[in-house]
């Protein structure tokens, strides 16, 4: 995903995203443990994405606390 569209997002839309992107990896992982797993390059792409939305979510719960777009 782009950053830009990242940024866009709320804290909570973000948060369930990085669950998703968690998920989604878990079970890329479980699939190279047996052998099953297409593109291994995918792992490496999810592993950055979640590094992104933290560092996204964690400087606007710095800058501002609540930033929900409520």
């Amino acid at each position: 995903m782009k950053i830009k569209d990242l940024r866009e997002l709320s804290t909570k839309e973000l948060e369930g995203k990085i669950m998703e992107t968690k998920k989604e990896l878990f079970s890329l992982r479980m699939k190279q443990s047996t052998g099953t797993l297409d593109k291994p390059s995918r792992i490496k792409e999810l592993r950055k994405d979640v590094a992104r939305m933290k560092t996204i979510l964690k400087e606007k719960k710095s800058a501002g606390g609540n930033t929900d777009g409520e």
